[in-house]
């Protein structure tokens, strides 16, 4: 895969009502989706979630979720810089309707089973301030494996701050073995859907970040992608990292993750040229401008 075909630029998957719209078939593989969809005042979709589960995550503004009956109020917040947010889950085999104004992203997963529709409140989301030095960064485990329950869906949410590396050392999910030194790792599709402090989805003179992603012999990739708000990449496999946070403009990014395991996992494996890099911080203070969004509840 090259860039051109990995880095789909904001608007261009938009298809009614959906400002952004990647199904696992646009992507070319069979599990991982995600969706934006963008409310004006007192504006209102209503939609099937099929064979997909579905969260309802504010990016920006408020809504109102009514799914098989039950009616969820999502508080929201005004950027994803700025704050935490709750979020609700939708099953597969489900009728919605969302109401409000903003920006609101819908991370998806082919579901075998039919769970009860959910509210997750904000308070109950684990941060977590990962990595030291210019490496560190804010994950938001809102939908990871231990933090909430799905049948494959698999989200969390990650802000680097200006001139910071993330989603390093880089590392690859792609399938599902034990290596001979013992790391486990599993086969994950994935999906990173930008924002950009100071930026606009679809302004082309917007702030920018970096996306890298480079494959093995084996299996050859080759991703270098300038992203905006409201851009997203594609890593159907290889190694992904680093996400290069420009110096000025703090880089938020929702991973969205799927596969084909009976269990939920992020099991990884870092390339192992540069997996050493995790042993150095801890000699290294964490950046002091984290967290930058809502108070840290865990921290590793």
């Amino acid at each position: 895969m090259r860039t051109a075909d990995a880095h789909l630029p904001w608007g261009g998957t938009a298809r009614t009502p959906w400002a952004l719209e990647v199904t696992p078939e646009r992507a070319g593989w069979t599990y991982a989706g995600l969706r934006v969809l963008t409310l004006p005042p007192g504006g209102a979709v209503t939609f099937d979630t099929g064979d997909e589960e579905m969260l309802v995550l504010p990016l920006t503004g408020a809504a109102t979720v009514r799914c098989d009956g039950v009616r969820f109020a999502l508080t929201g917040r005004t950027s994803v810089f700025t704050a935490v947010t709750d979020f609700a889950y939708l099953p597969r085999d489900a009728t919605v309707t969302v109401r409000g104004e903003g920006r609101f992203a819908l991370p998806s997963a082919r579901a075998t089973r039919r769970l009860s529709p959910r509210y997750a409140a904000a308070r109950d989301v684990p941060v977590e301030l990962r990595g030291a030095g210019p490496a560190s960064r804010q994950v938001n485990n809102f939908c990871a494996p231990d933090a909430f329950d799905c049948d494959q869906l698999v989200a969390v949410e990650v802000l680097t701050p200006g001139g910071n590396w993330s989603s390093y050392p880089p590392h690859k999910h792609e399938e599902d073995r034990v290596h001979d030194d013992g790391r486990v790792e599993a086969a994950l599709e994935e999906i990173y859907y930008f924002e950009v402090a100071g930026g606009v989805p679809g302004d082309p003179a917007g702030p920018v970040g970096y996306q890298r992603v480079y494959g093995t012999e084996q299996r050859p990739i080759d991703v270098l992608a300038e992203v905006r708000a409201g851009d997203v990449v594609l890593v159907p496999h290889g190694y992904h990292g680093p996400s290069m946070a420009a110096p000025g403009y703090h880089l938020y990014y929702l991973n969205v993750l799927a596969g084909p395991g009976r269990n939920r996992t992020m099991a990884c494996v870092d390339d192992p040229r540069h997996g050493w890099i995790r042993a150095s911080w801890t000699d290294q203070p964490v950046d002091p401008r984290l967290p930058l969004a809502g108070p840290t509840t865990r921290e590793a």
